[in-house]
């Protein structure tokens, strides 16, 4: 049985791995594999340099990849008068916003995942067995309890240490806290629909490039529509207007605070 570690290079994940450094959460971690969407902000990368550095995790880190995420957005499909749009983008209908089914988990997360363990496991030309030879560490907290989903392979059985040891996403924080480490940022593309109002004001405040970048997609996600005959104009923002006209000088949230509890796959904002 190999044990392989979910790292998104958050806070949750990132409190796992570190945990079982030192030993907390055991077996040690065969390797952890992080799936780069290549449109993460500039400190999730950094945080992740730090995490591969040497004598941060005595276990392997592989960043894998299936594309920028951020290119696929808005893309002609060959032979095809729909863009692409693979991203929970939220549409208009009436006073508010729903919204779209997204593929962006399962392209850009899961399967880039899952093919790095069918190598690490040496299953990459075999068919997989049908029972579990692999453990799959994810970084879900107490606190999201309702993101916990079964493996989707027969060969693969999801672990939840956290879960285990009853720790919320606090804990975590308070746990690295107490051992010196730096507190990650959530882990999640700069234009990710799920954002709370309060990520998108410290974006705006504090990381103009991930700002400028969510906007961009953003009105990209509008414009490469105009052509076409859908009759749907998305956003990025619950508001369903563009996102550079929010208001986000309250402290009011719009209502979008556990929106990441509907990413059930259990891979995004760890």
């Amino acid at each position: 049985m190999k044990h392989i570690l979910s790292l998104g290079a958050g806070v949750q994940s990132t409190t796992m791995a570190l945990m079982a450094a030192h030993g907390e959460i055991t077996p040690m971690p065969d390797a952890a594999v992080f799936a780069d969407t290549q449109a993460e902000p500039k400190a999730v990368y950094q945080h992740l340099q730090w995490l591969m550095s040497s004598n941060v995790l005595p276990f392997p880190v592989h960043v894998v990849t299936a594309g920028s995420l951020r290119e696929k957005i808005g893309r002609r499909r060959p032979h095809g008068q729909w863009p692409h749009q693979p991203i929970p983008a939220f549409v208009k209908h009436n006073d508010s916003g729903s919204m779209v089914n997204r593929s962006c988990t399962q392209d850009y997360k899961l399967k880039p995942i899952i093919k790095q363990i069918r190598a690490l496991t040496g299953l990459t030309k075999k068919r997989a067995p049908a029972a579990p030879v692999v453990t799959q560490w994810i970084g879900i907290s107490l606190d999201e309890v309702m993101r916990m989903r079964p493996a989707r392979h027969n060969w693969i059985s999801n672990r939840w240490p956290l879960i285990e040891l009853r720790m919320n996403r606090g804990d975590c924080l308070a746990w690295l806290d107490r051992h010196g480490y730096p507190r990650p940022t959530k882990s999640a593309c700069t234009f990710c629909p799920y954002h709370s109002d309060a990520l998108w004001r410290d974006m705006k405040c504090n990381d103009p490039a991930s700002w400028a970048d969510a906007v961009a997609v953003d009105h990209r996600l509008r414009s490469v529509w105009l052509n076409t005959p859908s009759p749907k104009t998305f956003y990025l923002h619950r508001d369903c207007v563009p996102l550079d006209q929010v208001d986000f000088s309250t402290l009011e949230d719009h209502g979008q605070l556990n929106l990441f509890n509907n990413e059930c796959e259990g891979m995004c904002g760890v």
